[in-house]
């Protein structure tokens, strides 16, 4: 329910604005004072350089021509007229300059009386010197007794009333100095004065105004905590009417309005959630949320029910602790450190196997990341998916393969020694169709038998019934034999095929005639889609406690379509190159190296080449 208030004349905003007026009006008066006494300083100082340095000036000026006239005199009694004469003409022009500038700038009481005394001592002292150049024509000795008797008194005479007038003045620049030194302490002891009363006015103004203002908002503050808490049971009480009242009573009437909208979606969202958990719970696959500790946060029931536990049971408990998986653990980590869902190359690592009495589960695993928001992860849900009857099914179409592989290799080995007698016997009875034909059916069994060989050996390898003979052996010996069996083919093609690898490479632990077979494999595949004139490369580095081994051509490359499952059983890159096979090859080679322990990829682009890849561990 809304009520009409009325506005009261008091409002914040005019609170706030009569005070700081009343400051500003504060400030604006030290402002004008401090302008009045910059101007009376200015004109203080003004006055000091106007009215009195031209005066000090002239003097100076007076005195040192006058100086100058004396020196040029002394010249010419000791007989060196011209440059005395000189000397004496110039001095004089510059005295009569000063003089006349003297006169122009009388602003002191008894500075006319001054400079008339200089002037008339001055007239009488060129009226002397010209006596003095007329007796020293004929009488230089007498000349000499009137410079001491006349001359230099005339002189001493007129340098005082000099130095007179420049000590008047220069008395006076210190009165008005002294004056404007006063007019500068006025001011600023008044400007400080009226400044302190601002600052102590607005200090006090802005003390009471925070007063008004931050009494209700620690309320409000007080209040949100406890809504935070869950308290909705809470009031911010004010009496003012102005803003702070307002958003006091907005406040209060938000609060209820929170606990309405709380009271009205409780029971929504405690149904969205046991909506959530009976929909997880009723999923087959099984579902582990772990925080960035690796513990278990909450686990659906199938999750449980692999590990023969009850839900409430493993919650808490760290993840190795409970899956006893180290594949798993370091996936779960990796997952977290990277804030993705780690794709391994390898599409069976992703497999966690628990064993139930006599029998085997297997539950492949990913890993899908939790945000909160922008910011980084805050949880990871692990799903398990049981994939136990898939791997039974690939167990059995391998135990078929090798079944019917057996069965096979038999009768085709039959035919084959059938097809061959017969090309011995009746080779010379046959027509060309009829040997051609012949021809043809011992290519198939042969291309047969290759590849129920390949398709035995993977399904060894795959049911884990192939031997592998373990021994330290040295990198460049394995790629040394496998470049001797396919040198002649290459030099037949025109290929370079070499071998480049470090004397200082440690033995790596395998089976030589394994490994040798993975390499062949490979460079057999590079002569086939490389053209002449190219080149065929092997090198190996050590990477901490694997040695990369690869295989590099400029052959066609691989599309990139394909080279996701390049390593796939029956997978055939087709392109106007491929000169058929089983399509088993890539396939064998990567279940020998995942028998060692190692992984293999395959780097390509299109038109520019291919790079294999395996790693084999190093012999410890």
């Amino acid at each position: 329910m809304l009520k009409i208030e009325h506005k009261a004349f008091w409002t914040l905003r005019k609170k706030v604005i009569i005070g700081y007026s009343l400051v500003l009006c504060l400030i604006i008066a030290v402002i004008i004072w401090s302008l009045i006494n910059m101007v009376r300083l200015g004109k203080a100082a003004e006055a000091i350089l106007k009215e009195n340095y031209k005066s000090i000036l002239a003097a100076e000026n007076m005195i040192d021509s006058l100086e100058r006239q004396d020196s040029a005199i002394l010249l010419f009694l000791l007989d060196y007229p011209d440059k005395a004469i000189k000397q004496f003409k110039e001095n004089e022009n510059n005295f009569l300059l000063w003089l006349g500038r003297a006169k122009d700038n009388i602003t002191i009481e008894g500075e006319e009386q001054i400079i008339e005394g200089i002037d008339n001592g001055y007239i009488q002292y060129l009226i002397d010197f010209s006596n003095l150049q007329t007796i020293a024509h004929s009488d230089s000795a007498q000349a000499t007794e009137l410079y001491h008797q006349t001359v230099l008194p005339t002189f001493v005479s007129i340098r005082k009333e000099c130095i007179e007038l420049r000590e008047i003045n220069q008395n006076t620049m210190f009165e008005a100095s002294n004056k404007a030194n006063n007019v500068s302490n006025r001011a600023f002891w008044s400007v400080f004065t009226i400044g302190l009363a601002s600052v102590v006015v607005g200090v006090g103004f802005s003390f009471l105004l925070a007063g008004l203002i931050v009494k209700p908002i620690h309320q409000i503050i007080a209040a949100a905590k406890k809504i935070s808490e869950g308290d909705y049971d809470v009031e911010v009480k004010s009496k003012s009417h102005d803003e702070i009242g307002m958003m006091a009573k907005d406040f209060n009437q938000m609060v209820q309005k929170l606990k309405a909208y709380r009271d009205l979606n409780l029971k929504q969202i405690l149904s969205e959630k046991h909506k959530s958990e009976a929909i997880i719970g009723s999923i087959d696959d099984g579902l582990i949320v772990i925080n960035s500790e690796l513990k278990i946060e909450d686990i659906n029931p199938a999750a449980a029910k692999i590990f023969d536990k009850k839900p409430n049971e493993i919650k808490g408990y760290h993840l190795l602790e409970i899956t006893k998986d180290e594949k798993l653990f370091n996936y779960a980590k990796k997952s977290f450190t990277f804030e993705i869902a780690v794709v391994s190359e390898d599409t069976e690592a992703n497999v966690l196997t628990i064993n139930k009495g006599q029998s085997q589960q297997h539950y492949s695993y990913s890993a899908t990341p939790v945000f909160a928001g922008e910011e980084s992860v805050i949880s990871m849900v692990l799903l398990l998916r049981d994939i136990t009857r898939l791997k039974e099914l690939d167990r059995l179409k391998s135990e078929f393969v090798m079944a019917a592989s057996h069965e096979l290799k038999t009768p085709l080995t039959s035919i084959g020694m059938s097809i061959s007698l017969l090309k011995e016997k009746l080779i010379n009875k046959l027509d060309s169709k009829e040997s051609e034909l012949l021809n043809v059916a011992d290519e198939e069994v042969l291309r047969l038998k290759a590849l129920i060989s390949d398709l035995l050996d993977i399904s060894r390898i795959e049911a884990g019934k192939m031997p592998l003979d373990f021994d330290s052996i040295t990198v460049k010996l394995i790629c040394e034999k496998a470049v001797s069996l396919l040198k002649k083919q290459a030099d037949e093609k025109n290929i370079e095929l070499s071998y480049n690898v470090p004397t200082d490479l440690p033995n790596i632990k395998a089976d030589a005639n394994k490994i040798t077979w993975v390499l062949t494999n490979l460079i057999a595949n590079s002569l086939r889609y490389t053209d002449a004139n190219g080149y065929i490369k092997l090198s190996a580095t050590s990477v901490g406690s694997q040695i990369h081994i690869s295989v590099e051509d400029n052959g066609s490359g691989i599309p990139y379509e394909y080279q996701s499952r390049i390593f796939d059983k029956f997978v055939q890159v087709k392109t106007e190159k491929a000169l058929g096979g089983s399509g088993l090859g890539l396939a064998i080679c990567k279940e020998i190296v995942r028998a060692h322990g190692g992984t293999i990829w395959v780097d390509s682009q299109p038109g520019k080449g291919s790079t294999f890849t395996f790693t084999v561990p190093v012999a410890s």
